[in-house]
């Protein structure tokens, strides 16, 4: 049980964290195009990683029944 605590609270901080990388491309779209492009960029790949983790959490989750 404590490995899929772990999990969850990396999801919670990934989460985050591409929430953050959105907003800075947000404010950045007007004023610094390339550096909107990048924070883009990096949210997708934070993205993925959440994605990845969701996949973990219910095969953990599975395994426990």
């Amino acid at each position: 049980m404590p490995h899929s605590k772990k999990l969850i609270q990396k999801k919670r901080k990934l989460k985050k964290k591409y929430i953050q990388l959105i907003e800075e491309a947000y404010n950045l779209r007007q004023t610094e195009p390339a550096l909107s492009d990048i924070a883009e960029f990096e949210a997708t790949l934070v993205l993925n990683k959440i994605n990845k983790l969701k996949f973990i959490i219910v095969d953990t989750e599975l395994q426990l029944i």
